[in-house]
């Protein structure tokens, strides 16, 4: 009977050691392939100054941070908080070490991040992400945009089976849109629309429109322009059949143009789209914008995310950093991966080899023979039980791949028979 309440609290994590296995195998593999496209890692702190945090970000994000008060400060006085993404922090360690830094500088982050969010399922509070961003100094080639994207999206192959679509928008486009209209005042509430629009009827989206006190003709090119998506070339042809003459507009589907047929000579046509409807909500972004799904399960969501941001570091510094980036939600990914059953093969085990001695007179040769595995790189769990021997077999098919019992007549021989527990298949090893 439990004294208190040992769960978890809600929007946590939590595994048991053969999925936790599972998620770090994931996890690495990501990290992997980050490396073999030539990112460098670096950790950043996981509490931040509010004014570093909240200097961009504002908003909903203002109100889901977790501020880390000390003993004898109120909520209102404290002035540090636990990052919410890496991006932000990435801002600040950016300025921070320029001098020590070679630019375009190509950088991984991997860590747990936190939101106060609402409570629901598939919603976590506290979770990994999995970022790769190039930040530039001063200027930055929009070709990086394109390579956060191939690099995501060979990360994501490593685990992903079905068959993925990455939707890719240029917030220029929409607000040269806007300016040409002559909406930009009302610029956000509109963005905010087109990026719910996907969650409500057309007619709802229609109706937030006009509650903005917009124009019937001007609606009509917002709802033309938001159904723009496709193959590089029928969609910007049909973004430069809007007629819009605004230079941000322009310079918009000039980047989209040149992202899309940079990922098409990688090998992605038919991988990567433009779709107008991706607006990205975080304020910060510019330029390039992107969103990956799983186009036979679309209830899912977006898998992997993000965008180019021209402006992150302006709040700390007079020099201009210019960046983009990309990151994958692993936690809530996982959650979704493994309820759907699409997690596929992997190897769960926690360990290579549990050993079992018989008595504690074999203690010293196992101890020998686990030494001898360990340097083979090896992982090694010796089980010391007085339970019987087939509770401990079944101990060690729950966290091994191999046993071995070691008994008097292997402790004299110095050979000891393994069995591999998922095949049953038997090796005699000799040790010296």
């Amino acid at each position: 009977m439990k004294r208190i309440n040992t769960s978890a609290i809600s929007g946590m994590q939590e595994l048991l050691p053969n999925t936790q296995v599972i998620f770090n195998t994931i996890k690495d593999q990501i990290a992997r392939m980050y490396h073999l496209h030539g990112y460098q890692y670096i950790e950043t702190p996981t509490i931040e100054r509010t004014d570093i945090l909240l200097a961009k970000a504002g908003g909903d994000t203002e109100k889901q941070i977790y501020k880390v008060v000390k003993t004898a400060e109120t909520a209102d006085e404290a002035d540090q908080a636990l990052r919410f993404d890496h991006t932000v922090p990435l801002a600040r360690y950016v300025v921070e070490h320029e001098s020590d830094l070679t630019f375009p500088f190509k950088v991984t982050q991997i860590g747990r991040n936190f939101r106060g969010e609402r409570s629901q399922k598939g919603r976590f509070r506290e979770f990994y992400q999995l970022d790769v961003d190039v930040i530039g100094r001063n200027t930055l080639s929009i070709a990086y945009d394109a390579d956060v994207v191939e690099t995501a999206y060979a990360a994501l192959k490593t685990f992903i089976k079905p068959k993925m679509l990455i939707r890719i928008s240029n917030r220029k486009i929409l607000s040269g849109l806007l300016e040409a209209l002559d909406l930009a005042e009302i610029s956000k509430d509109i963005f905010d629309v087109i990026d719910h629009a996907e969650k409500v009827t057309a007619e709802q989206t229609k109706s937030a429109l006009e509650a903005l006190k917009i124009s019937a003709d001007k609606i009509a090119k917002i709802l033309d322009f938001i159904k723009i998506n496709g193959e590089r070339e029928a969609a910007v042809a049909a973004l430069r059949a809007l007629e819009i003459k605004n230079d941000k507009f322009e310079a918009g589907v000039a980047e989209i143009d040149f992202v899309l047929k940079t990922l098409e000579q990688h090998g992605l046509a038919g991988v990567a789209i433009a779709d107008m409807l991706i607006i990205r909500g975080l304020d910060y972004y510019t330029g390039t914008v992107f969103e990956t799904i799983l186009p036979e399960y679309k209830g899912i969501g977006s898998i992997c995310s993000g965008g180019r941001y021209e402006n992150l570091a302006s709040n700390y510094t007079d020099q201009s950093f210019p960046g983009v980036g990309i990151s994958i939600g692993l936690t809530r990914l996982f959650y979704i991966l493994e309820s759907n059953q699409m997690l596929g093969e992997f190897q769960s085990t926690s360990v290579d080899y549990v050993l079992i001695p018989l008595s504690d007179a074999e203690y010293g040769f196992t101890s020998q023979v686990a030494e001898t595995l360990r340097k083979e790189g090896k992982s090694v769990d010796i089980l010391y039980s007085d339970k019987k021997l087939g509770d401990k077999m079944k101990y060690a098919s729950k966290n091994a791949k191999y046993v071995g019992v070691i008994g008097e007549n292997e402790a004299e021989s110095r050979s000891v028979e393994f069995k591999q527990l998922i095949s049953g298949e038997k090796e005699t090893i000799q040790f010296a």
